[in-house]
């Protein structure tokens, strides 16, 4: 079964509530993602599929939601930025320059939680195609990663 991989980057900033150390605080990353996918047959070009499908829909949503935003526990106080001096919620996202993104209710932004969402995402993206994941890989540094693959591998 053939497999290609094709390889995303984005700048964005997290931090991780609660944590123990200088991730709880605000910082960034240039995260990269590799999405390899495979097929049961080659098209008839011989392609799994063309890599600029998937830079388009993955990667097309991976720059409107993630690409230079915040990622953020939906319970975290910058949310709340500036409502104790009378500003309003639009006030307080203007200071960071638009809506944060937001993850799902109780899940913090680590590698492993962001890597699981853009996964889930691109399976949605890419099932029009009959392509299976077969593995997200996430670089949060160049030493540090997290992997979501499919159940089957």
């Amino acid at each position: 079964m053939p497999e290609i991989t094709r390889k995303l980057e984005f700048d964005a900033g997290h931090r991780v509530l609660h944590h123990e150390g200088k991730c709880r605080h605000l910082h960034g990353h240039r995260y990269v993602v590799e999405l390899t996918v495979s097929a049961d047959k080659s098209d008839s070009l011989g392609r799994v599929i063309d890599f600029g499908v998937i830079k388009n829909l993955v990667g097309g949503w991976i720059d409107e939601n993630l690409d230079h935003n915040m990622i953020l526990h939906p319970d975290d106080a910058l949310l709340r930025m500036g409502a104790d001096r009378g500003q309003s919620r639009n006030e307080a996202i203007a200071l960071i320059g638009r809506e944060p993104f937001l993850m799902p209710p109780d899940t913090n932004p680590t590698a492993e939680n962001i890597v699981e969402m853009i996964a889930e995402n691109a399976i949605e993206l890419l099932e029009p195609y009959e392509i299976t994941i077969v593995r997200v890989r996430l670089y949060e540094t160049p030493n540090c990663w997290a992997d979501w693959t499919t159940k089957d591998n």
